[in-house]
């Protein structure tokens, strides 16, 4: 929390009658002016800053032609919801919309333009309530009814999802692409996914406690934020619940962000909450696979080890182990991925711990060599057959094939030690 002790009368190009309150991270403090991480915290003039209930913190770039009424919509919905309320918008415009939030009393951070992610990020040292409610400034999200986030966060949740499909959505509001495909399938792949039962994971007006934003530590830099949050929510276990929200359609002579950035914006933005989903999911659709591939591929090929096999009219042979061999291989590597995302991650710190007491220097060390030890048993007898009748092989070696396959999951074991003692070295590292 900022001291209003260390506070100074703005002069220069900052809005008039606005206070400026310099942040101070360390024993450096973070001023305005030519430096990339430059913050700048704007409070009306008047304006003592002290702990209250709700923040409202929202991002805007260039919203100017909205952005005064919006700040008068969380106004009502703050007295409506009966709780002591922050409005804090976190600014990187280069239009007039910072003085026109101080003149409707809300808070500005300026910050440079680099994204809603990071606009959350910069937020947080200047949040000053236990719970916070995200959305837009364009008035396409009706902050006036806040009173059904407060009543989930008094319940206990930590996590409060908006939903326009459960609320009601303006004809025109949302592009068809966005309601009947993109949307719906996002959500369903998510809810299969983490077994969870939301209705709209990309609403933009959502709720979270401060100490759960905290807790979620977001990395992602731009729109991809959303759904690394509702990700993480889900792998932390935080309690969640979903209220109804208005969705509206833009004001009349305002474009919105996707609009100004061209056709493509929306499918980049797609691309990038699908990267988010696989990035902070791998675990979950290759650990289950990954098992059930080195357990079929391991049937097949110990049980073909000897030679070819009969079941009834159904033969098995070379072919049938070369295929045990491949889905034994595939699902190994699916099954150290997995692993190594989860440690990585660090979102499930109990399944992490065992993971690093099991996954040992030494014991992976050991497997690896046995595995490569044996393997190289069954080889050495098909390289002695080779040599021994002038470099010709006169029948497939069964055994050899599956010498071959313990080599490979040898060094595949080798390999992911190593990468193990590196995980838990990168996740135990003290952050600077």
């Amino acid at each position: 929390m900022h001291d209003p002790g260390k506070s100074m009368e703005l002069s220069g190009a900052a809005p008039a009658g606005a206070t400026l309150c310099t942040e101070f991270v360390g024993d450096r403090a973070e001023k305005a002016g030519p430096a990339e991480d430059a913050l700048q915290h704007l409070l009306p003039a008047g304006t003592v800053p002290g702990d209250v209930e709700l923040s409202i913190v929202v991002p805007a770039a260039n919203e100017e032609l909205t952005v005064g009424e919006f700040v008068d919509w969380c106004r009502e919905g703050i007295q409506r919801a009966g709780v002591t309320g922050q409005i804090l918008i976190v600014d990187s415009s280069t239009d007039n919309t910072p003085r026109i939030v101080l003149e409707h009393g809300a808070e500005v951070l300026r910050t440079p333009k680099r994204g809603l992610g990071r606009a959350y990020t910069d937020a947080i040292p200047f949040i000053r309530g236990k719970w916070v409610i995200m959305g837009d400034a364009d008035l396409t999200y009706d902050f006036r009814e806040l009173a059904p986030f407060v009543e989930e966060f008094r319940k206990g949740a930590e996590f409060v999802m908006g939903s326009r499909f459960r609320g009601t959505i303006e004809k025109g509001a949302m592009p068809k692409l966005h309601r009947y495909f993109g949307t719906p399938l996002t959500t369903w792949l998510l809810n299969r996914i983490y077994h969870t039962n939301y209705s709209d994971i990309h609403c933009g007006m959502r709720g979270v406690t401060r100490a759960a934003l905290e807790k979620l530590d977001l990395k992602s830099q731009s729109w991809e934020y959303a759904s690394e949050m509702v990700l993480k929510a889900a792998r932390l276990r935080l309690v969640t619940a979903e209220v109804p929200v208005k969705f509206y359609k833009d004001r009349a002579g305002r474009v919105s962000h996707h609009r100004r950035t061209g056709w493509l914006s929306p499918w980049i933005a797609g691309w990038l909450n699908l990267k988010v989903m696989l990035i902070y999911t791998p675990d979950s659709f290759l650990l289950k696979p990954g098992i059930a591939l080195l357990a079929l591929g391991l049937l097949l090929s110990l049980a073909l080890a000897a030679g070819p096999i009969r079941i009834g009219n159904i033969g098995f042979s070379l072919y049938w182990m070369l295929f045990g061999v491949t889905c034994a291989t595939l699902g190994y590597s699916s099954i150290q991925i997995g692993i190594l995302a989860r440690v990585l991650h660090g979102l499930r710190p109990q399944l992490v711990r065992r993971a690093q007491k099991f996954v040992t220097y030494d014991r992976g060390m050991l497997v690896s060599a046995v595995f490569v030890l044996a393997g190289a048993i069954l080889l050495g007898a098909l390289v002695y057959r080779y040599l021994k009748h002038g470099l010709r092989l006169e029948a497939i070696s069964h055994p050899a094939i599956l010498g071959l396959l313990l080599v490979i999951l040898g060094f595949q074991t080798f390999c992911f030690t190593l990468l193990m003692e590196m995980a838990k070295r990168v996740v135990s590292r003290p952050e600077p």
